[in-house]
């Protein structure tokens, strides 16, 4: 969805040969039609659409679906993960590429949704990422713009997120009463932003140690350690219909984010003198985990 307005006013002159996007595919089939049906006038008039597939097999109707969409079809020589299969992509890309929309398959764009990105991002050279509103399908604002985790936000998060929703530790890290006007943000959801290449690149891109969660915490967090900014846009929106290639796994796939979760805090606090910190942070990780495994399973 787009704003009425200066946003979606840019549409019409926008110059897509500086954009391209990127998504990737894990027997994404289902909603891969969906989502590049969405980018149709898009890749009609230029625009590079990459669809990097990281489990590429045969008789998979994935490059069909690619082919017939007019968009580039990517097949990787193994599953290198979501930021590792973004970052491969991202390397195919034209030079004269400036800015690339890096999306779930399972999200679906309006018209006019990438114009209003790249138009709240080229409002100055230091914003490196835009993240829009992504809702739910019931049409719910989903917490997409956060703080980056501290010590306070991420043991308080860890440890009564599951049992206590509106604690305050959780309220802070979600920015949960701050979604209505655009503001800056630690980090912005993975499953659709639009990031400026040359800051993308200028931090190496995502971090492949993430092979699943937390690469777009800590991308987010590494361009604001660069001087870049991470801009929320809720003028403009998406819809993510959900983690369509991990419903059937849902117990490990919550193991893999707090494994995550705690690479990523290792990773922000190293140092011998951080040690207790770190150890405390993976223990309220560890008893969270174990609540939401046992959740998924039920």
């Amino acid at each position: 969805m787009t704003a009425d307005g200066a946003l979606g006013a840019g549409s019409a002159g926008f110059d897509r040969s500086l954009v391209a996007v990127v998504t990737v595919s894990y027997g994404s089939e289902d909603v891969l039609p969906a989502f590049l049906g969405g980018l149709a006038d898009e890749i009609a008039a230029g625009m590079d659409v990459v669809v990097a597939d990281n489990a590429p097999s045969t008789g998979s109707p994935v490059p069909g679906i690619v082919e017939r969409a007019g968009a580039r079809y990517l097949a990787l020589d193994a599953n290198h993960g979501y930021g590792g299969a973004v970052n491969r992509a991202v390397a195919t890309l034209p030079a004269s590429v400036e800015w690339v929309l890096v999306s779930n398959p399972d999200v679906v764009l309006d018209p006019g949704v990438i114009a209003a990105l790249v138009a709240t991002g080229s409002q100055a050279p230091a914003i490196g990422s835009v993240g829009p509103a992504v809702l739910t399908p019931e049409g719910e604002v989903y917490p997409s713009a956060r703080e980056v985790p501290s010590i306070r936000s991420g043991v308080g998060h860890a440890l009564f997120a599951n049992l206590w929703p509106e604690n305050p530790w959780t309220t802070r890290y979600h920015r949960s009463n701050d979604t209505g006007s655009q503001r800056d943000a630690g980090w912005l959801s993975g499953s659709c932003v639009l990031v400026r290449r040359s800051a993308f690149e200028a931090v190496g891109g995502f971090d492949e140690e993430f092979f699943m969660y937390f690469e777009d915490v800590d991308l987010g967090y590494r361009l604001g350690l660069a001087g870049f900014r991470n801009v929320y846009q809720p003028a403009v929106s998406v819809v993510h219909t959900g983690a369509h290639s991990t419903r059937s796994h849902r117990a490990a796939m919550v193991a893999a984010h707090h494994d995550s979760a705690r690479r990523f805090l290792q990773k922000k606090y190293r140092g011998w003198r951080l040690a207790p910190v770190r150890w405390t942070l993976g223990v309220g990780l560890a008893i969270r985990s174990r609540i939401a495994e046992r959740r998924a399973r039920d």
